[in-house]
Protein backbone atom coordinates (compact mmCIF):
# COMPACT_ATOMS: atom_id res chain seq x y z
CA UNK A 1 0.00 0.00 0.00
CA UNK A 2 2.97 1.98 0.50
CA UNK A 3 3.64 2.49 -3.35
CA UNK A 4 -0.27 3.12 -3.74
CA UNK A 5 -0.43 5.78 -1.53
CA UNK A 6 3.13 7.39 -3.27
CA UNK A 7 1.59 7.56 -6.55
CA UNK A 8 -1.41 8.84 -5.15
CA UNK A 9 0.61 12.19 -3.63
CA UNK A 10 3.17 12.04 -6.81
CA UNK A 11 -0.23 12.14 -8.90
CA UNK A 12 -2.25 14.95 -7.05
CA UNK A 13 0.93 17.19 -7.04
CA UNK A 14 1.62 16.70 -10.66
CA UNK A 15 -2.15 17.55 -11.90
CA UNK A 16 -2.44 19.92 -9.28
CA UNK A 17 -4.34 22.58 -11.07
CA UNK A 18 -6.43 19.68 -12.90
CA UNK A 19 -7.14 18.33 -9.32
CA UNK A 20 -8.36 21.81 -8.31
CA UNK A 21 -10.45 22.34 -10.98
CA UNK A 22 -12.51 18.93 -10.81
CA UNK A 23 -13.12 19.65 -7.19
CA UNK A 24 -14.41 23.40 -7.95
CA UNK A 25 -16.76 22.02 -10.34
CA UNK A 26 -17.72 18.89 -8.48
CA UNK A 27 -18.43 21.61 -5.95
CA UNK A 28 -20.81 23.27 -8.02
CA UNK A 29 -22.62 20.36 -9.82
CA UNK A 30 -23.03 18.26 -6.86
CA UNK A 31 -23.91 21.95 -4.53
CA UNK A 32 -27.11 22.38 -7.74
CA UNK A 33 -27.91 18.76 -7.57
CA UNK A 34 -28.55 18.70 -3.90
CA UNK A 35 -30.47 21.79 -3.92
CA UNK A 36 -32.49 20.46 -7.04
CA UNK A 37 -33.28 17.05 -4.08
CA UNK A 38 -34.59 19.82 -2.02
CA UNK A 39 -36.52 21.66 -4.04
CA UNK A 40 -38.23 18.34 -4.78
CA UNK A 41 -38.97 17.68 -1.31
CA UNK A 42 -39.96 21.25 -0.54
CA UNK A 43 -42.72 20.95 -3.44
CA UNK A 44 -44.11 17.76 -1.92
CA UNK A 45 -44.17 19.09 1.30
CA UNK A 46 -46.36 22.32 0.09
CA UNK A 47 -48.18 20.01 -1.87
CA UNK A 48 -48.71 17.73 1.05
CA UNK A 49 -49.97 20.44 3.04
CA UNK A 50 -51.72 23.11 1.11
CA UNK A 51 -54.04 20.38 -1.57
CA UNK A 52 -55.00 18.38 2.32
CA UNK A 53 -56.50 22.31 2.50
CA UNK A 54 -58.27 22.82 -0.26
CA UNK A 55 -62.10 23.47 -0.30
CA UNK A 56 -64.25 23.82 -3.28
CA UNK A 57 -66.55 26.76 -3.52
CA UNK A 58 -70.17 26.37 -5.14
CA UNK A 59 -71.37 29.81 -5.39
CA UNK A 60 -74.89 30.43 -6.15
CA UNK A 61 -76.66 32.80 -7.79
CA UNK A 62 -77.29 36.20 -6.69
CA UNK A 63 -80.03 38.89 -8.42
CA UNK A 64 -76.63 40.69 -10.40
CA UNK A 65 -75.39 37.31 -11.37
CA UNK A 66 -74.47 36.82 -15.26
CA UNK A 67 -73.57 33.02 -15.37
CA UNK A 68 -76.51 30.91 -17.86
CA UNK A 69 -77.26 28.93 -14.48
CA UNK A 70 -79.03 31.69 -13.16
CA UNK A 71 -82.05 33.49 -13.97
CA UNK A 72 -81.94 37.08 -14.10
CA UNK A 73 -82.48 39.22 -10.99
CA UNK A 74 -83.24 36.68 -8.72
CA UNK A 75 -81.45 34.46 -6.16
CA UNK A 76 -81.13 30.99 -6.41
CA UNK A 77 -84.24 28.71 -5.31
CA UNK A 78 -84.43 26.88 -2.39
CA UNK A 79 -85.10 23.94 -4.58
CA UNK A 80 -81.77 24.17 -6.97
CA UNK A 81 -80.27 24.85 -3.47
CA UNK A 82 -81.57 21.02 -2.30
CA UNK A 83 -80.59 19.56 -5.68
CA UNK A 84 -77.12 20.98 -5.32
CA UNK A 85 -76.42 19.54 -2.06
CA UNK A 86 -78.05 16.41 -2.73
CA UNK A 87 -75.88 16.32 -5.66
CA UNK A 88 -72.61 17.14 -3.85
CA UNK A 89 -73.30 14.97 -1.04
CA UNK A 90 -73.90 11.83 -3.42
CA UNK A 91 -70.56 12.13 -4.84
CA UNK A 92 -68.14 9.38 -3.71
CA UNK A 93 -65.42 12.02 -3.38
CA UNK A 94 -66.60 14.43 -1.54
CA UNK A 95 -66.28 14.28 2.37
CA UNK A 96 -68.27 17.12 3.70
CA UNK A 97 -70.41 19.71 2.55
CA UNK A 98 -71.20 23.11 4.53
CA UNK A 99 -73.81 25.68 3.57
CA UNK A 100 -72.27 29.28 3.61
CA UNK A 101 -75.36 31.85 4.03
CA UNK A 102 -75.12 35.32 2.82
CA UNK A 103 -74.48 36.50 6.14
CA UNK A 104 -71.87 34.35 6.96
CA UNK A 105 -70.18 35.23 3.73
CA UNK A 106 -70.49 39.36 4.66
CA UNK A 107 -68.92 38.90 7.86
CA UNK A 108 -66.04 37.60 6.48
CA UNK A 109 -65.94 40.11 3.88
CA UNK A 110 -66.02 42.92 6.47
CA UNK A 111 -63.25 41.38 8.77
CA UNK A 112 -61.35 40.74 5.66
CA UNK A 113 -61.87 44.18 4.13
CA UNK A 114 -62.61 46.35 7.18
CA UNK A 115 -60.12 49.03 6.26
CA UNK A 116 -61.45 49.35 2.69
CA UNK A 117 -63.20 52.23 0.98
CA UNK A 118 -65.06 49.39 -1.00
CA UNK A 119 -67.37 48.35 2.72
CA UNK A 120 -69.29 51.66 1.89
CA UNK A 121 -70.67 50.35 -1.13
CA UNK A 122 -71.39 46.83 -0.04
CA UNK A 123 -74.40 45.02 1.68
CA UNK A 124 -75.94 41.50 2.56
CA UNK A 125 -77.78 41.45 -0.61
CA UNK A 126 -74.53 41.59 -2.42
CA UNK A 127 -72.82 38.41 -1.23
CA UNK A 128 -72.87 35.14 -2.82
CA UNK A 129 -74.00 32.36 -0.62
CA UNK A 130 -72.17 29.05 -1.37
CA UNK A 131 -71.20 25.56 -0.54
CA UNK A 132 -67.88 24.94 1.13
CA UNK A 133 -66.95 21.41 -0.47
CA UNK A 134 -64.31 19.63 1.90
CA UNK A 135 -62.83 16.46 -0.66
CA UNK A 136 -61.40 13.34 0.40
CA UNK A 137 -58.64 12.91 -1.83
CA UNK A 138 -57.76 16.67 -2.90
CA UNK A 139 -56.30 15.61 -5.96
CA UNK A 140 -59.88 14.08 -7.38
CA UNK A 141 -61.62 17.46 -7.91
CA UNK A 142 -62.58 17.34 -11.43
CA UNK A 143 -65.47 15.13 -10.96
CA UNK A 144 -67.45 17.27 -8.40
CA UNK A 145 -66.54 20.46 -10.45
CA UNK A 146 -68.07 18.87 -13.79
CA UNK A 147 -70.92 17.52 -11.72
CA UNK A 148 -72.23 20.98 -10.27
CA UNK A 149 -70.93 23.03 -12.40
CA UNK A 150 -73.71 23.12 -15.11
CA UNK A 151 -76.48 23.09 -12.30
CA UNK A 152 -78.70 25.35 -12.47
CA UNK A 153 -78.22 27.78 -9.22
CA UNK A 154 -75.20 27.83 -9.60
CA UNK A 155 -73.03 31.00 -10.62
CA UNK A 156 -69.14 29.50 -10.43
CA UNK A 157 -67.62 26.36 -9.11
CA UNK A 158 -64.20 27.88 -7.68
CA UNK A 159 -61.38 25.69 -6.32
CA UNK A 160 -57.76 26.61 -5.65
CA UNK A 161 -55.96 24.00 -7.80
CA UNK A 162 -57.11 26.74 -10.50
CA UNK A 163 -54.01 29.31 -8.18
CA UNK A 164 -51.90 26.30 -6.86
CA UNK A 165 -51.24 24.23 -10.26
CA UNK A 166 -49.61 27.01 -12.12
CA UNK A 167 -47.73 27.65 -9.10
CA UNK A 168 -46.55 23.87 -8.70
CA UNK A 169 -45.82 23.21 -12.37
CA UNK A 170 -43.53 26.39 -12.45
CA UNK A 171 -41.73 25.00 -8.99
CA UNK A 172 -41.35 21.99 -10.74
CA UNK A 173 -39.81 23.46 -13.99
CA UNK A 174 -37.24 25.41 -11.79
CA UNK A 175 -36.51 21.99 -10.14
CA UNK A 176 -35.73 20.10 -13.29
CA UNK A 177 -33.96 23.38 -14.45
CA UNK A 178 -32.00 23.82 -11.65
CA UNK A 179 -31.13 19.49 -11.83
CA UNK A 180 -30.60 20.02 -15.69
CA UNK A 181 -27.62 22.42 -14.68
CA UNK A 182 -25.85 20.07 -12.91
CA UNK A 183 -26.02 17.60 -14.86
CA UNK A 184 -24.17 19.58 -17.41
CA UNK A 185 -22.08 20.50 -15.02
CA UNK A 186 -21.32 16.89 -13.41
CA UNK A 187 -20.93 15.68 -16.98
CA UNK A 188 -18.21 18.54 -17.41
CA UNK A 189 -16.56 17.31 -14.22
CA UNK A 190 -17.12 13.35 -15.40
CA UNK A 191 -14.85 14.86 -18.74
CA UNK A 192 -12.45 16.70 -16.69
CA UNK A 193 -12.01 13.66 -13.87
CA UNK A 194 -11.22 11.19 -17.21
CA UNK A 195 -9.17 13.83 -18.87
CA UNK A 196 -6.86 14.33 -15.69
CA UNK A 197 -6.66 10.48 -15.30
CA UNK A 198 -5.88 9.62 -18.70
CA UNK A 199 -3.04 12.22 -18.26
CA UNK A 200 -1.77 11.27 -15.27
CA UNK A 201 -1.77 7.40 -16.73
CA UNK A 202 0.04 8.51 -20.06
CA UNK A 203 2.75 10.32 -17.97
CA UNK A 204 3.42 7.25 -16.33
CA UNK A 205 2.77 4.72 -19.17
CA UNK A 206 6.19 3.49 -18.72
CA UNK A 207 6.30 2.69 -15.32
CA UNK A 208 2.77 0.62 -15.47
CA UNK A 209 4.18 -1.38 -18.66
CA UNK A 210 6.51 -2.86 -16.68
CA UNK A 211 4.18 -3.01 -13.50
CA UNK A 212 1.99 -5.18 -16.14
CA UNK A 213 4.80 -7.03 -17.77
CA UNK A 214 6.06 -8.46 -13.75
CA UNK A 215 2.91 -9.65 -12.89
CA UNK A 216 1.17 -6.97 -11.29
CA UNK A 217 -2.95 -6.82 -11.26
CA UNK A 218 -4.99 -4.48 -12.85
CA UNK A 219 -6.64 -3.26 -9.46
CA UNK A 220 -3.19 -2.92 -8.39
CA UNK A 221 -2.27 -0.68 -11.20
CA UNK A 222 -5.50 1.24 -11.19
CA UNK A 223 -5.96 1.96 -7.49
CA UNK A 224 -3.68 5.13 -7.49
CA UNK A 225 -5.63 6.52 -10.27
CA UNK A 226 -8.90 5.79 -8.33
CA UNK A 227 -7.63 7.21 -4.96
CA UNK A 228 -6.75 10.30 -7.08
CA UNK A 229 -9.91 10.16 -8.81
CA UNK A 230 -11.65 9.55 -5.58
CA UNK A 231 -9.80 11.78 -3.72
CA UNK A 232 -11.03 15.12 -5.94
CA UNK A 233 -14.59 13.82 -6.21
CA UNK A 234 -15.13 13.63 -2.62
CA UNK A 235 -13.41 16.64 -1.58
CA UNK A 236 -16.31 18.31 -4.03
CA UNK A 237 -18.47 16.57 -1.99
CA UNK A 238 -18.25 17.93 1.10
CA UNK A 239 -17.62 21.02 -0.28
CA UNK A 240 -21.24 20.55 -1.64
CA UNK A 241 -22.30 19.12 1.59
CA UNK A 242 -21.00 22.48 3.62
CA UNK A 243 -22.85 24.85 1.35
CA UNK A 244 -26.30 22.55 1.37
CA UNK A 245 -25.88 22.73 5.07
CA UNK A 246 -25.58 26.80 5.18
CA UNK A 247 -27.97 26.82 2.47
CA UNK A 248 -30.49 24.94 5.17
CA UNK A 249 -29.61 26.93 8.30
CA UNK A 250 -28.97 30.59 6.50
CA UNK A 251 -31.64 30.60 3.86
CA UNK A 252 -34.48 27.95 5.22
CA UNK A 253 -34.03 28.32 9.12
CA UNK A 254 -32.76 31.71 9.39
CA UNK A 255 -34.56 33.20 6.74
CA UNK A 256 -37.45 31.62 5.00
CA UNK A 257 -39.33 29.87 8.00
CA UNK A 258 -39.63 32.43 10.52
CA UNK A 259 -41.07 34.87 7.34
CA UNK A 260 -43.76 32.49 6.04
CA UNK A 261 -44.84 30.60 9.04
CA UNK A 262 -48.07 29.45 7.68
CA UNK A 263 -45.83 26.68 5.55
CA UNK A 264 -44.12 23.51 5.93
CA UNK A 265 -40.11 23.82 5.22
CA UNK A 266 -38.04 21.30 4.81
CA UNK A 267 -35.39 20.21 8.02
CA UNK A 268 -32.22 18.71 8.46
CA UNK A 269 -33.23 15.17 7.30
CA UNK A 270 -34.21 15.85 4.12
CA UNK A 271 -30.95 18.06 3.67
CA UNK A 272 -29.07 14.75 5.46
CA UNK A 273 -30.92 12.45 2.64
CA UNK A 274 -29.35 14.93 -0.07
CA UNK A 275 -25.61 15.15 1.40
CA UNK A 276 -26.18 11.37 0.80
CA UNK A 277 -27.19 11.20 -2.41
CA UNK A 278 -24.10 13.72 -3.33
CA UNK A 279 -21.53 11.38 -1.50
CA UNK A 280 -22.59 8.57 -4.28
CA UNK A 281 -23.18 10.36 -7.14
CA UNK A 282 -19.74 11.99 -6.34
CA UNK A 283 -17.87 8.80 -6.04
CA UNK A 284 -19.56 6.79 -8.85
CA UNK A 285 -18.88 10.06 -10.87
CA UNK A 286 -15.14 9.55 -10.41
CA UNK A 287 -15.07 5.62 -10.31
CA UNK A 288 -16.58 5.08 -13.77
CA UNK A 289 -14.73 7.69 -15.77
CA UNK A 290 -11.55 6.55 -14.47
CA UNK A 291 -11.68 2.68 -14.80
CA UNK A 292 -12.85 3.70 -18.64
CA UNK A 293 -10.23 6.09 -18.88
CA UNK A 294 -7.28 3.77 -17.55
CA UNK A 295 -8.24 0.19 -19.47
CA UNK A 296 -6.41 1.41 -22.45
CA UNK A 297 -3.16 1.50 -20.62
CA UNK A 298 -3.56 -1.50 -18.48
CA UNK A 299 -2.47 -3.43 -21.85
CA UNK A 300 0.83 -4.12 -22.60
Amino acid sequence: MRHVFRELGSGLKRNLSMTIAVVVTMWVSLTLFGIGLLAAEQVDLMKGRWYDQIEISVFLCVPNSSSPNCEKGVDATQAQKDAIRTTLEANSEVASVYYESKEEAFKDFTELYKDSPVMATMKVEDMNDSFRVKLKNPQEYMSVTTEVGGMKGVEAVQDLHKVLDPLFTWLNGAQVGTIGASALLLLAAVLQIANTIRMSAFSRRREIGIMRLVGASNWYIMLPFLLEALVAALLGAALACGSLAAFEKFIILDQAKPSITSMGWIGWGEVQWAMLWIVVTGALLAIIPTIVATRRFLRV
